[in-house]
């Protein structure tokens, strides 16, 4: 009996750790704000309602000398994503990456971009509620002296109310699972997928 009680209390310990270490996961989530900074690269995430959109506006208005849009689909062109405006800045410094089909082979094909053009900062967008997972993976995978600067695009698929809602609560404990894997890989293997400067 007394060894089920105390099965039981570490059941409950591990419960409530848990659920402290979602609920800082939601927190973080949705006070995540991008920071009014100049970068050498924007990476957008394709894939998500109005990243693209946010990524070639910040490029448009001179934040970044550079636009790479990685996990395109490979039918698409990118006359199809960049449109050229007359007197507006040109499509020439953007770059489309048409091979990641996931979060990881995203670092992985953008360090490659960002390797070869001499980047020292990014800014990365992606979805506000699959930035947490994006920022660990990419911090985790890039060179250590490249700042990554979170830019979330706010969608309909994520409710401000999360609590209350079935969708937003799905999401959010999906994202913590993968996170919580991705935290646990990195852990115990912190430099399997970081490469060495000049290598």
């Amino acid at each position: 009996m007394l060894m089920i009680k105390g099965f039981l209390a570490m059941l409950l310990i591990l419960f409530c750790l848990v659920a402290i270490l979602f609920v800082d996961f939601a927190y973080q989530t949705y006070t995540m704000k991008p920071r009014d900074i100049a970068t050498d690269a924007i990476v957008v995430l394709a894939g998500g309602r109005g990243r693209i959109e946010e990524g070639i506006r910040l490029y448009r208005s001179h934040r970044s000398r550079l636009l790479f849009l990685v996990g395109v689909d490979p039918s698409v062109r990118k006359s199809d994503l960049f449109r050229e405006k007359k007197g507006e800045r040109d499509g020439e410094e953007v770059f489309l990456e048409k091979a990641s089909r996931n979060t990881l082979e995203n670092a992985l094909y953008s360090r490659d971009l960002i390797a070869r053009r001499n980047v020292r900062s990014i800014t990365l967008i992606t979805s506000r509620y699959h930035m947490m997972r994006a920022i660990l993976i990419f911090r985790s995978t890039l060179p250590k002296d490249i700042a990554v600067y979170p830019c979330p695009v706010d969608s309909r698929n994520l409710r401000e109310k999360w609590w209350s809602h079935g969708g937003s609560s799905r999401l959010l404990l999906g994202e913590f699972y993968k996170y919580c894997l991705f935290r646990a890989f990195f852990l115990f293997a912190p430099g399997e997928l970081r490469p060495v400067r000049g290598v």
